[in-house]
């Protein structure tokens, strides 16, 4: 692929730096997509804008990023339900009267199981940890950003150590296409030497327990359980604050199960539906379809159970379900944005770019590092994992045979940078969904998690370069 050499950095590299800076995430990414297509006009503005403008309408053209962001508006229709419905007071009142969370780290554990035990596709994951985990956070004074840290967290990390799911078709599939015999059990023979995703997951795991937290996330602990503000002021939760500050109903009961019993519909739709989709292969099933089917069964099943109960009316829940969905328009914006974005850079050739620029230096004792790193960056430029896969497999693979690199250590090594970048990426969308299932602001979490991000990659790396020198 042709690609405009080191300008294919500047648009992604821009925008995530803007966006960081002022706060401003709308406005930077757009001004990313506009400096991408001005490259690509040769400089002129004007053709460049009408490049922009045509990039996000036609993000609708890839049938995937249609129904995921329809996924994100159904979603805050479901938050709307299960608020209203008396759902989540009902949980919180369950959890709490029987001493199943009674302190902070008891509920951050609380959350980290949830996003272990829901490993079947990382957006899923994170919704359903948001979803049932943001009440008691906000009653224990646990900030925003610590929720949104721990969705993320335990989202991409989980899926691709536990790949029975797309993330393994997806990386099987690009296996398949590099001759690789046996790649499903390539792929689970790399899953020990996928450093960060193990590093991040153990990172977070101390963090909650020893309920201590360092840099820019001390500070947002401090200001939650000091001050009671689970959010900074001036802070722009991607949620709608109305969709949030729903009430349940006057004068019914609040039951736990009009919470649960959605939530739990949803995440077994998951596996069903992936099996739909991938005609009796479940490894071989779209994600983005099983992820809106399986909203749109929640959605189902939270309507049948509340007017069963005579809780709520069939124009209460249309009136709800609109609401909800209005709520989720700046979300749905970002993430145009960031797919937009995301297409400039294809357009561009970041990835290939960063990619060739590493491969021709590399001796097989730092390979495995090198990619690591090179997977990472790409990523975090791109907001994509699952296309930094697709980048880095056929360069990374055939090092083996040309340098003698250890096949499941390289695997690990690009698969690790791909997760390590896309977590630390503003613009990846698990990223996103991250800060939306948590209502946080999506720079604060971009923020403050970015630390705990380091700090697991320092150890990957440690660890990539002791194993490829060493072993």
């Amino acid at each position: 692929m042709e690609t405009v050499g080191w300008l294919s950095l500047v648009p992604p590299i821009f925008a995530i730096t803007l966006a960081i800076w002022t706060k401003q995430v709308f406005l930077s990414l757009f001004i990313g997509i506009w400096a991408g297509w001005t490259i690509l006009a040769g400089g002129n503005p004007l053709p460049g804008l009408q490049g922009a403008l045509d990039a996000c309408i036609h993000i609708f053209e890839d049938s995937g990023n249609t129904k995921v962001i329809a996924f994100t508006g159904l979603v805050g229709a479901l938050i709307a339900f299960t608020q209203r419905s008396g759902g989540v007071e009902g949980f919180i009142n369950w959890v709490t009267q029987r001493g199943l969370v009674k302190t902070r780290r008891h509920a951050g554990i609380l959350a980290y199981l949830i996003g272990v035990i829901v490993f079947v596709e990382s957006n899923i994951t994170c919704l359903v940890t948001g979803t049932v985990s943001r009440p008691l956070f906000d009653k224990m004074k646990i900030s925003r950003e610590k929720l949104a840290y721990i969705c993320d967290s335990t989202s991409a990390p989980i899926c691709i150590l536990l790949p029975l799911n797309g993330w393994g078709a997806f990386i099987i599939g690009l296996l398949v296409t590099q001759n690789i015999e046996a790649p499903f059990p390539t792929l689970l023979k790399s899953i020990p030497f996928n450093f960060y995703a193990i590093s991040a997951l153990a990172v977070l795991l101390l963090s909650i327990l020893a309920d201590k937290d360092i840099g820019p996330m001390g500070k947002a602990e401090k200001r939650a359980w000091e001050e009671g503000k689970v959010l900074r002021d001036g802070a722009q939760p991607v949620v709608s604050t109305e969709v949030l500050a729903l009430k349940s109903k006057q004068d019914i009961p609040h039951r736990a199960r009009n919470l649960l019993i959605p939530v739990a519909a949803m995440v077994l739709m998951m596996p069903l539906s992936l099996y739909v989709t991938g005609n009796g292969n479940i490894m071989q099933g779209s994600g983005s379809t099983a992820v809106l089917w399986s909203v749109l069964t929640a959605l189902t099943v939270a309507a049948g159970l509340y007017l069963s109960q005579k809780i709520l009316t069939g124009k209460e829940l249309t009136d709800l379900a609109f609401s909800g969905i209005g709520g989720m328009a700046p979300l749905a914006l970002l993430m145009i944005l960031a797919f937009a974005l995301g297409a400039t850079c294809k357009q561009l050739g970041t990835g290939p770019y960063v990619a060739n620029a590493a491969k021709d230096w590399l001796s097989p004792g730092i390979v495995p590092a090198v990619l690591f790193l090179v997977s990472g960056f790409t990523a975090f430029s791109t907001g994509t994992s699952w296309g930094t896969f697709a980048i880095m497999i056929p360069i990374g693979m055939p090092m083996v045979a040309l340098l003698g690199a250890d096949l499941y250590v390289t695997l690990g090594a690009v698969l690790s940078g791909g997760v390590f970048g896309d977590h630390c990426s503003p613009i990846s969308d698990t990223t996103i969904v991250a800060s939306m299932a948590s209502a946080s602001d999506h720079i604060d979490h971009v923020r403050t998690q970015l630390p705990y991000a380091l700090i697991a990659a320092a150890f990957a790396l440690v660890a990539y370069l002791v194993v490829g020198l060493f072993f």
